[in-house]
C-alpha cells in the first residue's frame, strides 16, 4: 500500500472515530464526504436527488464541485485539510 494510501486512511479513521475537541461543522463534514468519495469512487454518478431530500441533495452537490479531481489528489486534499484543522 503506498504512503499516500496509508496516511489517507489514518485521516478517514481519525475522522470517523473523532472524539472530543473535533467538532466539523455540516459544511466540513460534507468537503471531508466529497473528497473520500472521489477518491475512494471517482467522478459522482447517477441522478441528483430530488428537492425533499435535502441531505442526498447536499452530499450530490459536494460531491460535484470536485469532479475531475483525481484520485491521488482527493486523498491529498483530504489529509492537507485534515492538518490544517488539528
Amino acid at each position: 500500500m503506498s504512503d499516500l494510501k496509508t496516511r489517507f486512511d489514518e485521516a478517514v479513521n481519525y475522522i470517523q472515530n473523532a472524539e472530543g475537541d473535533f467538532k466539523p461543522s455540516n459544511e466540513l463534514k460534507l468537503e471531508f464526504y466529497a473528497l473520500y468519495k472521489q477518491a475512494t469512487e471517482g467522478d459522482v454518478s447517477g441522478k441528483r436527488p430530488g428537492m425533499m431530500d435535502f441531505v442526498g441533495r447536499a452530499k450530490y452537490d459536494a460531491w460535484e464541485k470536485v469532479k475531475g479531481t483525481s484520485s491521488e489528489e482527493a486523498m491529498q486534499k483530504y489529509i492537507d485539510k485534515l492538518e490544517a484543522l488539528k
